[in-house]
């Protein structure tokens, strides 16, 4: 079973998936990093640009997914270090924090509300998430242009690709491909015909979602969909 809830963390959720003996569908790009924590391990997820599919047996998960942008700040690594991978915590921090991180949640009756105290408690020692990246989320998301995101932001071409590598892991056109997706997919899941989610969410046409269903997903739309109907996500 998968259940998520908003975080304290602005912009994040905390989520959880039990153990289960069937097959989990694979983990679809989204612009987010996740910390997370399973049989022991504190693991980072850093920016898919394909999907993740989950190997071995299957066992139970809990994470944090960061606002998109945000992670690399509480982390002190840039995203595109991290990209396409799961490593090791203490591969990013030094090994004796990252056990003492990880006693704190494997004594905790609630490790969801243990890894969402140590991801506020390293927010509260950061710099707060830059006002510029989530607009430039905002923009991208709505469907605006990279070239106008660009100019709004007051950034230049090779200045806003710098800055996506760093809190993205990816250039500001993957990143907008990523979340055109998730709003196609977002309406397909509610019901929306095919063809008026490619419309509405910025693409030419259906082939043409279905295309970037294929490179991004890894399925055709349908097999994607009916897929998730019977399975829960996982890492």
């Amino acid at each position: 079973m998968y259940e998520e809830r908003p975080s304290r963390l602005t912009g994040a959720v905390v989520w959880q998936r039990t153990a289960q003996e069937r097959a989990v569908r694979p983990v679809l790009p989204d612009g987010c990093m996740d910390l997370l924590y399973s049989e022991g391990r504190l693991l980072v997820a850093g920016p898919d640009t394909r999907a993740y599919v989950p190997v071995g047996p299957p066992r139970a998960w809990t994470g944090i997914r960061f606002f998109p942008g945000t992670a690399p700040a509480l982390l002190g690594v840039p995203a595109h270090e991290l990209r396409d991978a799961r490593v090791e915590l203490a591969d990013l921090w030094p090994a004796a924090r990252v056990r003492r991180l990880r006693g704190r949640v494997e004594a905790s009756r609630d490790p969801a509300a243990a890894l969402e105290e140590i991801a506020l408690d390293r927010a509260a020692r950061s710099a707060a998430p830059e006002a510029l990246l989530r607009r430039l989320v905002e923009c991208l998301d709505g469907g605006r242009a990279v070239a106008a995101t660009a100019a709004e932001l007051g950034l230049g071409a090779r200045q806003l690709h710098r800055r996506c590598l760093t809190a993205f892991g990816y250039g500001p056109k993957t990143l907008a491909r990523i979340l055109r997706l998730q709003r196609a997919l977002a309406l397909a899941r509610s019901g929306v015909p095919y063809a008026e989610a490619a419309a509405r969410a910025g693409y030419a046409d259906q082939p043409h979602l279905a295309r970037e269903v294929r490179e991004l997903a890894g399925s055709t739309l349908g097999e994607l969909l009916g897929h998730e109907a019977v399975t829960a996500p996982a890492l």
